[in-house]
């Protein structure tokens, strides 16, 4: 029997050939590693001109022990412990910023005048004062840049975001998110260090606020508009906990939990709540929006599923059938729907790891001559200024206005 070699048909060597995109990825925490294992993966499920390629990865000194280990894993070609060093490395094309919030505003400006191409993860900044200062940077240098907001590119909320444009709830009048979790209800876990900087203020510039609403927030903007104003209320459950730094008792200056009442623009009223105190709640992160005409539901625990609720016609404005009315489940797995052409057959879900790989792709897609990527840090910044708002109105007890 003959033997055929196809190896010359196979993608892999346009792929081989395609232009390299050098990352430089900033922290070897969980977000260092949902992005290093997008940049691993988006060439194989999307078809882009450029290659990313690990080049160089940033962790402290004193997480030595985690670094080398996440650096050999992930295929890194090298390690700093000098965040300052990947940025100025004339073979990174891209720095990826991974690090805690506290760092973002410093590692995002020294990228921007090094002329790199810049992602950054979520809440773009410690407040909107030093995002502002951010936006700035990157619109003066004019570099391509993107934040992190991944929770856009499931594919069930971008079905939303197309139901929603297509017309089909019409007019909103509601919009409710929740975003809760449980991990901090024990006494026992600490604030602070590598796995828990999340509770610590100095790190984390707020707690439930800008780490779980500001996720809301962004994806309520995206769907229903912008917020004019807010009334919030936070709360601090464990007022003290042992630093794991320090190993000290300290003061806990972070919101458990918050929950705040908004009016959007289009002069529809939402309701936001998040803590990290629900018991069972692992990372329920819902939405819905109640309009004339229909409404659609969704719950990141169910990430493949988007529920929509269809009362009438969109074209005409009139009821459809009383027997047809209720709530339909639909399963976001088909190849019409967004992104998933580009993984598996119908049937067959999708996780939390290829948000982050959908968003790569939408974003390399931007480079290439494809749409402008949103969100962008201009973007963010307005995420900010709600986050802003929602802790000054939980502080004051009053509504708080958004600035334009």
């Amino acid at each position: 029997m003959g033997f055929t070699d196809l190896r010359s048909d196979f993608p892999q060597e346009a792929y081989a050939m395609a232009k390299e995109l050098r990352i430089g990825m900033l922290g070897c925490g969980f977000m260092g590693k949902a992005h290093s294992n997008a940049w691993s993966q988006v060439g194989h499920f999307f078809d882009r001109e450029h290659r990313p390629v690990l080049k160089a990865i940033y962790g402290r000194k004193e997480d030595m022990d985690k670094l080398e280990p996440f650096a050999r894993r992930w295929g890194y070609e090298s390690i700093e412990t000098d965040w300052r060093k990947v940025i100025e490395r004339d073979d990174v094309d891209l720095i990826d910023v991974c690090v805690p919030n506290h760092m973002h505003h410093d590692c995002v400006i020294a990228a921007a005048e090094a002329g790199k191409i810049i992602v950054c993860e979520k809440p773009l900044a410690m407040n909107a004062a030093e995002a502002e200062e951010m936006v700035a940077a990157v619109e003066k240098a004019g570099v391509p840049n993107m934040v992190s907001f991944n929770y856009r590119r499931v594919p069930a909320i971008s079905l939303a975001k197309q139901i929603i444009d297509e017309g089909r709830i019409g007019r909103p009048f509601h919009y409710r998110a929740t975003y809760n979790q449980d991990y901090t209800i024990s006494t026992k876990v600490p604030q602070g260090g590598l796995a828990l900087w999340r509770l610590d203020a100095k790190v984390a510039g707020s707690g439930v606020t800008g780490d779980l609403l500001a996720h809301s927030i962004d994806t309520a903007e995206w769907l229903n508009g912008p917020i004019q104003k807010v009334t919030a209320y936070t709360e601090t459950f464990v007022k003290e906990r042992v630093h794991a730094e320090t190993g000290k008792v300290e003061k806990v200056d972070i919101d458990d939990a918050c929950m705040f009442l908004a009016v959007f623009q289009n002069g529809s009223l939402g309701t936001f709540e998040s803590t990290r105190y629900a018991r069972g709640r692992k990372n329920y992160n819902t939405l819905e929006v109640n309009g004339e005409n229909g409404a659609v539901f969704f719950d990141l625990e169910d990430p493949h599923i988007l529920q929509y609720f269809r009362y009438a016609d969109p074209d005409t404005g009139k009821k459809i059938e009383d027997h047809l009315t209720g709530w339909q489940r639909i399963h976001v797995t088909n190849a019409e729907h967004p992104y998933m052409k580009n993984w598996w057959v119908p049937g067959c879900t999708i996780g939390y790891e290829h948000t982050f790989i959908n968003s790569f792709a939408d974003f390399l897609a931007s480079l290439e001559g494809g749409p402008k990527f949103q969100p962008d840090m201009r973007s963010a910044l307005r995420t900010q200024r709600v986050c802003d708002a929602v802790l000054q109105s939980a502080k004051q007890g009053r509504w708080v206005e958004i600035p334009a």
